[in-house]
């Protein structure tokens, strides 16, 4: 009989992915065996997708965790729907919440003798794949599992959700992490905030820093929202963007700016040549041009000796800014540097001694992990 612990959260991007993937790299290490999968798929390459059935059907993330951590492929565990407009349309039409023939491959992951974990993400938030029956209370009570709960964290307000959390999965709830938490006030939540959560039947395992990194996002996906062209330096999309600044101030006042700034995207009027070169001086991953116009190639042939991205868009400046900013934060973890260092931050402040003896998982973890 194998055992299950779910990832959940109370909102999309929380940090399940890099959660799992920190939790998987460190069991194996101590020569445990996982299963990873996600019930619901989120997110799949709709190129390949298979029939309506989805048999076989392995999330992006899940096939991205197997690749990092070099699992055999039948250690991925494949999802039994697709949350996807199409099917939803389906399911309401034929009255249909069951979640189907298929989930009988998940309940069946409880009955075999795998002598390992099986760590299941599922979808978004507490209801999200309702109409599937694979929302997260759902699956803790079909799965009889314990749920580690991932909370991005702002302020005090943010106990709101995990207490809906826990009153909604009752005695499957094991715990929660704090995610994204502001590194100054990781101290005092650890000293003031958990105590008082704990006398509430709250177990906080982890804290974990808010991280500009995890919260980054490529240039290949920022061509990609912002449908831009691509002018020079069309191999660097995998350039990481941590920050975003906007040209529009005098150039003196922008140089300043800029070297104060680090991995930016900067995104200023195509007319602005001069901020464009105090930018690529800088620390600056791609230039964003708007409006009308063309970039001088001068600039050009300065963008490819320093390799720094240039891309043109249709957008004016604020609509452009609106789309980059909705991007952060809301991007998977498929980058290798993301990856790493996802493992790092829940390595160093997730206590994955105590998840394992709360879902009564046998581990010989000395301290913290």
């Amino acid at each position: 009989m194998s055992q299950i612990l779910l990832i959940g959260s109370c909102e999309p991007f929380s940090g399940k992915s890099a959660l799992v993937l920190g939790i998987s790299k460190k069991l194996l290490e101590q020569g445990k065996k996982i299963r990873v999968g996600k019930p619901l798929a989120t997110c799949i390459e709709l190129t390949n997708l298979p029939s309506m059935t989805y048999e076989g059907l392995i999330d992006d993330d899940v096939k991205f965790i197997g690749t990092t951590l070099n699992l055999p492929e039948e250690n991925l565990i494949p999802s039994v729907g697709l949350l996807d407009n199409i099917s939803a349309e389906k399911r309401i039409t034929n009255k249909d919440l069951s979640p189907g023939k298929g989930f009988e491959q998940i309940e069946a992951l409880v009955n075999d003798d795998f002598d390992g974990l099986n760590i299941l993400e599922a979808a978004g938030s507490l209801n999200e794949g309702m109409i599937y029956g694979l929302s997260l209370p759902q699956l803790a009570k079909h799965l009889n599992a314990k749920v580690l709960i991932v909370n991005l964290w702002e302020d005090s307000k943010s106990v709101d959700a995990l207490l809906d959390a826990k009153e909604q999965l009752g005695d499957h709830f094991a715990g929660a992490i704090l995610n994204a938490v502001i590194p100054e006030q990781v101290e005092k939540i650890k000293n003031k905030i958990i105590p008082s959560l704990q006398e509430m039947n709250i177990k906080v395992f982890g804290v974990m820093p808010k991280s500009p990194l995890l919260r980054s996002v490529t240039v290949g996906e920022l061509i990609r929202r912002l449908d831009a062209k691509v002018i020079c330096c069309p191999e660097k999309e995998q350039l990481l963007v941590e920050t975003l600044s906007i040209g529009a101030m005098g150039v003196n006042s922008a140089m300043e700016f800029f070297r104060r700034r680090r991995n930016m995207a900067v995104v200023t009027g195509a007319e602005r040549t001069d901020i464009q070169l105090a930018a690529l001086e800088a620390s600056t991953q791609c230039l964003i041009l708007t409006g009308l116009g063309e970039p001088l190639l001068q600039l050009i042939h300065r963008a490819e000796e320093l390799e720094v991205p240039i891309l043109k868009v249709d957008l004016d400046t604020l609509a452009s800014v609106e789309i980059i900013e909705q991007a952060f934060g809301h991007v998977r973890i498929h980058e290798s540097i993301k990856a790493s260092y996802a493992v790092q931050l829940v390595q160093e402040h997730v206590n994955l001694k105590n998840i394992l003896e709360t879902i009564d998982f046998p581990c010989n973890f000395s301290n913290k992990c």
